[in-house]
């Protein structure tokens, strides 16, 4: 059993009654979407890629049977949950950041030398937010929390770090060294997140 099974083993059985329908509606990604995505970010973790060639995103995602909206992932904040992005959503957010052209110092400017509490360690704040791969975003669809793959990490920290933004007060923080332990995370932590999605 490979970790993204045993992830959607635990993660099935805790969906919400109302999730179970559209959840039977997913599908995973086509290769030659998950081509694109590896030709993309060459270092795009397996775990990752086999989790999107089974299930192509769940954040208002349509399908052939119809538009699934289902929350499956989770972060260092408790229970709050998260979306999963499809290979094209993660490619939109990707080009919006290109057409942006921004930084993290370029969009907090002196605010980032004035508040250390926005970027953690092991995060540069000078590459292009584009190169970073965003995987998840939360419930709250306003940008309030969103997930990244980082694979050029600041000195001290690991290729393929994944990074949680939280806004208000905004912040970057490596909340895994990679995608295969932020799963293990989510194992361990008895999937946390579905807590907030109970009754």
């Amino acid at each position: 059993m490979t970790l993204v099974d045993r992830f959607l083993t635990g993660l099935v059985p805790r969906l919400p009654d109302d999730d179970v329908g559209m959840w039977g509606w997913t599908e995973g990604a086509s290769a030659a979407d998950l081509q694109r995505l590896r030709a993309r970010w060459p270092q795009v973790p397996d775990s990752l890629v086999e989790l999107l060639g089974r299930i192509d995103g769940t954040h208002y995602r349509t399908y052939p049977a119809g538009e699934v909206c289902v929350l499956m992932l989770g972060s260092d904040v408790g229970h709050y949950p998260y979306y999963l992005r499809s290979v094209e959503q993660i490619f939109e957010d990707t080009a919006q950041w290109d057409s942006w052209g921004e930084s993290i110092r370029s969009i907090y400017e002196e605010w980032l030398e004035e508040d250390p509490d926005i970027l953690g360690a092991g995060i540069d704040a000078d590459l292009p937010m584009g190169q970073r791969l965003c995987f998840s975003h939360c419930c709250n669809n306003g940008g309030t929390s969103v997930l990244y793959l980082d694979f050029d990490p600041a000195p001290g920290g690991t290729v393929g770090q994944v990074v949680r933004y939280l806004h208000d007060p905004d912040s970057y923080t490596v909340i895994a060294p990679g995608f295969d332990a932020y799963l293990e995370q989510l194992i361990e932590g008895e999937y946390l997140f579905m807590a907030e999605q109970d009754g």
